[in-house]
């Protein structure tokens, strides 16, 4: 009788593909969808379609989670420094501390707003520098470059962000003069000009703003500095894709010029 056939090699395949689906969906806490868990199969040396990706994760009842609209935080000062872009959207480097991206997002709470400056490294998109304030005074994003410089030494590295007051004060580019970092700016009301760190925030209200309610700022912050330290997800853009790595993968040369261009996609997650 078929009722006592034993299951198929494809049946067995499912439910391996199965098991490692959950776990990859459990470690991103519940928050990866079809694409990325996706990439993450392939990573690990499975040859398998999106689409059936796509069938185990609904017949599992998996869904990824979805981003909120971004809010503009950008004022650009009205004695702006004339500050050129020095990257144009170029964000593939070879090195540590060649490019570092920085950006302002704001983290509600039921106390009021706190406000979060962050420099990531563009060779191995991580946060390498950050600071949270009630303000959005020049003082947020020299904290967030104050941890950078003095963690690191870096020589003639760029400083790229968008076009805020903060970053085109005088207070801010002698500190950059100081420490022999570059400035520079992209074009105003572009977010492709400053895509790392757009995608970053993208993640941060997607896994953890979105999904929880802090009381407190310092909840917040706690919050906040846990996400940040533990390196969730990373994210690579173009100006042509968006797909979210782990932090866990390996920084070489091989692996930015791998993960430059992935495919497109409008799927959560």
């Amino acid at each position: 009788m078929w009722k006592n056939r034993p299951p198929s090699e494809r049946a067995k395949s499912d439910a391996a593909l199965m098991e490692r689906i959950r776990s990859i969906y459990s470690r991103s806490r519940q928050t990866y969808g079809m694409p990325r868990i996706h990439f993450e199969l392939t990573q690990e040396g499975f040859r398998i379609g999106r689409e059936r990706v796509a069938r185990l994760m609904r017949a599992a009842g998996l869904q990824g989670v979805s981003r909120r609209k971004s809010t503009r935080t950008t004022i650009r000062g009205k004695e702006a420094q004339v500050i050129p872009d020095l990257v144009k959207r170029n964000f593939l480097v070879t090195a540590p501390d060649r490019l570092w991206v920085a950006d302002i997002t704001y983290i509600p709470t039921w106390a009021g707003f706190l406000h979060l400056a962050v420099v990531m490294d563009a060779f191995s998109r991580r946060i390498v520098g950050w600071a949270m304030e009630t303000h959005l005074r020049t003082e947020l994003v020299l904290e967030a470059l104050n941890m950078v410089l003095w963690q690191r030494r870096p020589a003639a590295v760029i400083h790229h962000s968008d076009q805020g007051c903060q970053y085109t004060s005088i207070t801010f580019g002698k500190r950059c003069k100081e420490a022999g970092v570059q400035p520079s700016t992209g074009s105003v009301g572009d977010c492709f000009d400053n895509a790392l760190c757009e995608s970053f925030f993208d993640t941060l209200e997607c896994e953890l703003l979105d999904r929880h309610r802090f009381k407190t700022q310092v909840e917040a912050r706690m919050a906040v500095f846990e996400f940040i330290e533990a390196g969730i997800t990373r994210i690579a853009v173009t100006p042509a894709s968006t797909i979210a790595l782990p932090w866990s993968m390996k920084n070489s040369m091989q692996s930015m010029h791998e993960i430059s261009n992935p495919q497109l996609s409008t799927e959560a997650g």
